[in-house]
């Protein structure tokens, strides 16, 4: 009887101890995956409605990052993630001390050694604007990952969930150093400084025309098609304590337009101008006389495209864009002005080759 009852104490044991090895191994694995960061901003990855079909009049912001998080358990298995939230709203609603606060944000914890990578989750309509910005005034060879959904988190089929594994599993991973900040979106990795938005709805709107993506992510383990590059020429700016940026208003383009709008952007206090100008930024002789007589009075006016893609080339008046557009060309030329560069140098951001 002794010996059965010796016999029943094994197994009886081993069952005890099951959970109390279960948690060490969880315990183990989490110390042994990497640690990424997610800076939560709002958008329409948090965002919620009362009907699970909306996919345009919901409410941008409404969950925290902390529950987006927690929505996807699966990101357990690929980061030890931590969430800080700078804010909660739509993108559109986003100032540039928020930017600011983000950069700092996503430098003090890229400056940590124990973290991997950051995640930004984010309001696509303006996600490439954040995303450019990062890029120039971050210095890291960790990644930085830019991320959002086209779709509520109420919807059927939201894309957020999705989007957010991939990010925290491209952040976490060693093949993603030494590219900038990246786009996330659609099992797609987008470099900043090409990947614009190109649809109002659809799931794959972030492209990069002539470009193309960096790589793609199938389940969550990134494929990279090529090696670790930056931008050529792209420059750097150390925004210091920088509390905020000057002001450069974009004027539009388009037939028989208002070269008044130049000197009224002057007058309201614009220190630059950015031109979204049809074609390869042509402009009408009115406008292009009203950009030389702002350039002769020092301030800098860049001629961007409103076609969305291509190189805009040397211009006779103004600064041309190169390969930024308009909205990306806004925040370089803010950034270069509030560093105190010349016109030379401007012109040299933004045409590094020329």
């Amino acid at each position: 009887m002794k010996l059965f009852k010796r016999f029943l104490a094994v197994p009886l044991a081993c069952a005890a101890f099951l959970p109390w090895a279960a948690h060490v191994q969880a315990a183990t694995q989490q110390q042994s995956l990497p640690r990424v960061v997610v800076l939560s901003t709002g958008g329409t990855i948090a965002g919620a409605s009362k009907v699970s079909t909306d996919t345009t009049n919901y409410a941008s912001g409404q969950k925290t990052g902390n529950e987006l998080v927690q929505a996807v358990p699966e990101i357990a298995q690929v980061a030890d993630v931590s969430v800080d939230q700078v804010t909660n709203v739509s993108s559109p609603n986003l100032q540039y001390s928020h930017l600011l606060t983000l950069s700092r944000a996503a430098a003090k914890y890229l400056a940590d050694p124990t973290v991997a990578g950051v995640v930004i989750t984010h309001g696509t309509s303006t996600a490439e604007e954040t995303a450019i910005f990062l890029d120039l005034t971050l210095r890291s060879d960790k990644p930085v990952v830019v991320v959002g959904a086209m779709r509520p988190a109420t919807a059927i089929s939201a894309d957020g969930p999705f989007n957010l594994l991939q990010a925290v599993a491209v952040a976490a991973s060693p093949a993603a150093r030494e590219r900038g900040v990246m786009l996330m979106a659609n099992d797609r990795i987008g470099s900043a400084m090409y990947t614009r938005k190109t649809h109002t709805q659809a799931l794959d709107t972030f492209q990069a025309l002539d470009q193309g993506h960096l790589g793609v992510v199938i389940g969550t383990k990134p494929y990279f098609f090529f090696g670790p590059s930056r931008p050529t020429g792209q420059p750097h700016f150390d925004i210091g304590d920088t509390q905020s940026l000057p002001k450069v208003d974009i004027v539009y383009g388009y037939v028989e337009d208002d070269p008044s709008y130049i000197a009224h952007a002057l007058s309201t206090g614009a220190r630059g101008v950015v031109i979204a100008g049809p074609g390869n930024s042509s402009l009408s002789g009115a406008v292009a006389a009203a950009v030389q007589k702002a350039m002769d009075a020092g301030v800098p006016v860049v001629r961007a495209s409103r076609v969305g893609d291509g190189y805009v080339t040397a211009k006779k008046e103004g600064i041309g864009a190169g390969f930024y557009n308009p909205q990306k060309a806004r925040l370089l030329l803010a950034l270069a002005l509030n560093a105190g560069a010349s016109t030379e140098q401007i012109r040299s951001y933004f045409m590094p080759l020329d």
